[in-house]
Order: C-alpha cells, then structure tokens, then sequence
C-alpha cells in the first residue's frame, strides 16, 4: 500500500464520534459561567468587612500593644 492511500485510510476512519455528550456544548459554558457569578456573589459579601470590626481591631491593638498604621 501507498503512503497515499495509508493516509485516506486513516482520514476516513477519524470522522467516527466515540461517544456523545451528555448535553448541548453551550450548556457546559453557561453552567461554568453561573458557578463563577455564585462565587462572585460570595466574594462580594465580603467586601468591606474589615471597616465594619475597626472597632474590634483597634481594642485589639490597643490590649495587646501593637501599632496601628497611620493613614
């Protein structure tokens, strides 16, 4: 046999599907993307804690005589 004719061979024999997917392409991106904004959503409840416990923070510092930087 030919290099050719070894090379149509094996192209024709890589068009065979080995196995379905479970569902549409398009649904794994829009699961990824929907996990992503929870996580997002759970991050950005976070934001700003450090301002709402100054006051924790600073009788903290204050009982255990580390300095506080100065803004």
């Amino acid at each position: 046999m030919s290099v050719l004719a070894t090379l149509a061979v094996a192209a024709e024999e890589g068009g065979h599907v080995l196995k379905e997917l479970p569902m549409p392409p398009v649904m794994y991106g829009v699961i990824v993307f929907s996990i992503f904004v929870v996580l997002a959503a759970v991050t950005f409840s976070f934001r700003d804690v450090a301002n709402r416990h100054s006051a924790k923070a600073e009788a903290y510092a204050r009982e255990h005589g580390t300095q506080q930087p100065t803004h």
